[in-house]
């Protein structure tokens, strides 16, 4: 079995008196992708901010290949819902701006960061500003910034949502792609089932409040999943399952 890189043991938080989130018990193991997936506001934000060290937990602790993280951030590459590109910062630039944080000299970083761009479908954008990407683009420079920080291991909150469905699905096809490649594991939020089960190898389900682990299910389906796949029995038997687990 595959070594366990990212843990969480009874992480519990409070916030102005109410428990938000309550005993979380999760892992993730090398080059593994996996989905936290619940309703909007059942904590699952709240979690990636204690796991990334952005906020500490009231209870709990956070392991990285064993080692206690907890309340320490820059540990883990996060990922959140917006590209967060800045707008007078070149492509380029945007993207190597992990390695400018480490120290690492400019000419240095950006002859690194080039050498990712083909990779993630960014070739040519290096000179260009954000505004002149697409979403889908953005993205997917934002994601290599996010490589970039850390290498092996990211959290990922909802990083797809702001897409148009079309775009979104494109996105997915190149992701899974992207992550045989890279061999990078993953943690992911998301609230949306079919997206869940067409990324992930594992699925945590989320409910409350406040928010708890309720169920664990395992993808059995190899990776990258065509788009034949989003409309098979198995596909559907395992929409059904989340969907009463969710009790939606």
């Amino acid at each position: 079995m595959k070594r366990i890189r990212l843990e969480t043991k009874d992480i519990c938080k409070y916030y102005a008196g109410e428990l938000i989130i309550k005993n979380i018990n999760i892992t993730l193991r090398e080059n593994e992708l996996v989905s936290l997936l619940g309703v909007s506001g059942i904590g699952k934000s709240t979690l990636f901010n204690v796991i990334a060290g952005v906020t500490k937990p009231d209870k709990g602790q956070v392991l990285l290949d064993g080692h206690d993280i907890t309340g320490q951030a820059g540990k883990i590459s996060y990922m959140q819902q917006k590209d967060l590109l800045q707008a007078h910062l070149k492509v380029l630039d945007n993207v190597a701006l992990p390695l400018f944080i480490r120290g690492m000299n400019k000419h240095k970083a950006r002859l690194e960061a080039l050498k990712y761009f083909e990779d993630f479908g960014i070739a040519g954008t290096q000179d260009k500003y954000p505004s002149q990407l697409s979403g889908g683009m953005r993205q997917r420079a934002a994601l290599l910034r996010t490589y970039l920080f850390s290498k092996d291991i990211a959290l990922f909150d909802e990083p797809f949502s702001a897409l148009d469905a079309i775009t979104k699905r494109a996105m997915h096809r190149w992701y899974l792609a992207l992550m045989e490649r890279i061999n990078m594991a993953a943690l992911f939020i998301t609230h949306d089932i079919d997206e869940a089960i067409l990324l992930s190898d594992r699925i945590y389900i989320m409910t409350g409040p406040p928010g708890e682990i309720t169920a664990e299910i395992t993808i059995d389906q190899p990776r990258p999943r065509a788009g034949e796949f989003l409309v098979s029995e198995s596909f559907l038997n395992y929409k059904r399952k989340i969907t009463e687990l969710l009790a939606l």
